[in-house]
């Protein structure tokens, strides 16, 4: 994906404020063999390109001046308070030798086909939305699929339970290798009919075996 810069040579707080009422926006770009490098976007490509998912797990080809791409990173952004307004963005150069430490979006699939949506009319809660992930530029994925189409009702899909794509290492923190990704509860709790059970025995009824 490609966007373009313009490189930036006056700096401080009172020169990004004049850079922003004229609908331009102040980054950088650091990392690599190179000096940091002070660019300014237009806000609106930026603003438009920060909506799309792939922009932020991708790797992305800057133009700087109209001349050569460079492959760089999204690492930060940087928004007004209240408004719909970016602030400030920083990228980070890539090497196509040196890993990358990222997060990448989780996509869920099949929920709606799944014995506990369709058997139990379960709740299925995402847990994690994003990974953090450690690879090549080359091997970055712009999302990561997890196929919810074998879970069952009180069951949960844990890390180990899919397939990352190749060249792709989980970052655990805290020593979770194996976290848990979405669980799917039934409403009102339980895993099945342990509440209608409960309910009977109230009523000195014998639970159905």
């Amino acid at each position: 994906m490609k966007f373009n810069a313009t490189a930036r040579s006056v700096q401080g707080s009172s020169a990004s404020r004049r850079l922003r009422r004229a609908g331009r926006v102040p980054a950088i770009v650091y990392g690599g063999t190179g000096a940091p490098l002070n660019i300014e976007l237009d806000h609106n490509e930026i603003y438009h390109a920060l909506r799309k998912e792939e922009f932020h797990a991708s790797i992305l080809s800057m133009e700087v001046d109209g001349g050569k791409g460079e492959q760089v990173l999204l690492r930060a952004v940087q928004w007004h308070p209240y408004k719909q307004q970016v602030m400030h963005v920083d990228f980070q150069r890539v090497d196509a030798k040196q890993a990358l430490h990222t997060k990448v979006p989780l996509h869920f699939l099949n929920a709606e086909n799944s014995p506990a949506v369709k058997l139990s009319s379960a709740v299925i809660t995402h847990v994690l939305n994003e990974l953090e992930i450690t690879c090549l530029p080359a091997a970055l994925p712009q999302f990561i699929e997890v196929d919810l189409a074998n879970l069952v009702a009180g069951a949960s899909v844990h890390l180990a339970d899919i397939k990352l794509p190749k060249g792709v290492t989980y970052l655990s923190h805290g020593g979770d290798a194996n976290p848990v990704l979405a669980s799917a509860l039934v409403k009102g709790g339980g895993a099945g009919g342990g509440n209608d059970d409960a309910e009977a025995a109230a009523e000195g009824e014998t639970p159905a075996a």
